[in-house]
Parts: C-alpha cells; structure tokens; sequence
C-alpha cells in the first residue's frame, strides 16, 4: 500500500484494526485537535454542535478504522484522501469543482491520481456535505437524526482538516528521503515518529485551543490550497527535527513545533465547520 502502517506496531489493541496505510496523527491526536476546534465555535453555531466536542472527537477518528484489512474495497477507495504529493502536480492547479477532473490533471502529468493524493478534495466534499446537514438542520432544528448527521459529517470532516497539518502529508518524501545515488531512504520511519507525538507525549485540547478564534471564510478551496501549501513549508523542519532525534525525546522547540502544527489543524478545522455553518444559510433546495 501507499503507505505502510510503521505506527500500528506500537499498539497491539489497534493492529486488527488499522493495517496497510499511515494517518496524519494516531487517533488520540485526531481527537484532541478536533475536541479543541469545538470548544472555540461561535455562539450563532447551534449548541447541540458546540457542545458536541467528545461525540466529534470520536467520530473523527472513522476514516482511519475503514482501513479495516477485511474492509478491502473501501480501504483502497480511502486511501488517496489523507494526502497530497505536491511535487507530483508541478505546479499545476486542481479544478475546485471535481475530484475527476483532478484526476485527469493527474494523469496528464503521467501521474497515477491514487498515488498524488486527493486530499483538497475530500477536505470540500466534507465541507459540502456538512453545509448541506447543516441546511437540514435549519429547516428542522428539533430532529435529532439531523443533530447527530452533522456531527457525523463534521467528524469525517475533521480528519482531513487535521491531516492537512501534518506536514509529510503533502509531499513524496513522506517517511524518509532519497538521496540522488542511493537506493535507501534516510530517515524512514519518521512519518510514524511525528504521527505519535501529540499522543504519545500528551498534547491536551485545552493546549492546543489557545489562542484559536473562529475565522470567516468566503472561499474554502482556495482557503485549503493555501492551508495545504503551508503545511508543505514545515517538511525540513521536520526532518531537522527528527534528525537530531526530538521526536523521540522532545525538546522545548520540537513540542512547540508539534504543538503549532496541531494549532493550525484546530484552526483550520474550527473555520472550515464555520463556513459550512454560514453557507447552509444560502443553500437551495436540495431536489
């Protein structure tokens, strides 16, 4: 697979569940900066969903358990939405409007689209749909299979808002880097160290939500391009960082790195789920 599971050896419990392919963040970490987003959402949010942080922060979690090995078709339909290789699209734009026309960008490029990533694209599908539960809601504020639709699709949502902040989520060198020359990666496995951190050494919502305010945003596309594109800013960082072995022993600058990291995906989490609170507001009719 695209890649390959290094962290779900540190765990037994979860072995069964999740083979074959790396998230951004272990669960626990999906789960702190999503429960993180939530305690900042505006009060013109309705508060079933701003109380909703602990069912969001499970539900967050779910496109990393359909990477069940016995679940096959829907593992390899999954697994392209964690990522973006941005080396691979040489500078090309993606049209906002339709994965498959990414694809054929992708293609264009010779470029197999399961092995570039699609990322941007399940982050405004997510968005989409999450504006049209939301839409739901207003017509229907007192149905309760409404309430629990848009924590449902705010939850999936947050696992690809989250993946972006991960820096080795947007870029080839995603666990390890070739040197011109030599067959072997140097520093393979450093996916799985960062992956761990937030969990591993305890980062807490109530850490990761300082300083996190709610942001309007008109444009999500392009909000999640220039999101994404900055994640991409921090690969050296993290591979000087893994280098001098801070992964596995933070020092005060590594945790604040990881910490920033995890900031930016409560951030960028917390705007997305707002904007799709505010475009449920335009939204026509479905049919």
């Amino acid at each position: 697979m695209r890649r390959v599971c290094l962290w779900g050896m540190a765990s037994l419990s979860l072995l069964g569940l999740f083979v074959g392919l790396t998230p951004a963040w272990w669960v626990k970490g999906h789960e702190s900066i999503t429960e993180a987003a939530a305690a900042k959402l505006p009060e013109d949010v309705p508060a079933f969903f701003r109380s909703g942080g602990k069912h969001l922060a499970h539900f967050v979690g779910d496109p990393d358990r359909w990477k069940n090995r016995e679940c096959k078709t829907l593992r390899a339909s999954i697994e392209a939405d964690h990522y973006i290789d941005l080396e691979d699209l040489e500078g090309k734009p993606l049209p906002p409007d339709s994965r498959f026309k990414g694809m054929d960008v992708m293609r264009g490029l010779k470029k197999e689209p399961n092995r570039v990533g699609l990322l941007p694209y399940a982050i405004e599908e997510g968005y989409e749909k999450l504006a049209c539960a939301f839409s739901d809601y207003r017509k229907e504020p007192e149905n309760e299979s409404i309430k629990m639709k848009c924590l449902v699709y705010a939850g999936t949502l947050a696992h690809f808002t989250t993946d972006a902040s991960m820096p080795l989520h947007t870029t080839v060198h995603f666990d390890g880097r070739v040197t011109p020359g030599q067959a072997d990666k140097k520093q393979r496995g450093i996916h799985a160290k960062l992956d761990a951190f937030p969990e591993k050494f305890k980062l807490t919502p109530e850490e990761i939500v300082r300083g996190v305010e709610a942001k309007a945003v008109d444009d999500v596309w392009k909000y999640s391009e220039k999101f994404i594109a900055e994640s991409a800013t921090f690969i050296d960082k993290a591979y000087e960082f893994d280098a001098a072995g801070a992964f596995e022993k933070p020092t005060d600058a590594s945790r604040a790195f990881v910490m920033d990291r995890c900031r930016a995906g409560a951030q960028f989490t917390l705007d997305v789920w707002y904007a799709a609170w505010k475009k449920s507001a335009t939204l026509p009719p479905h049919y």
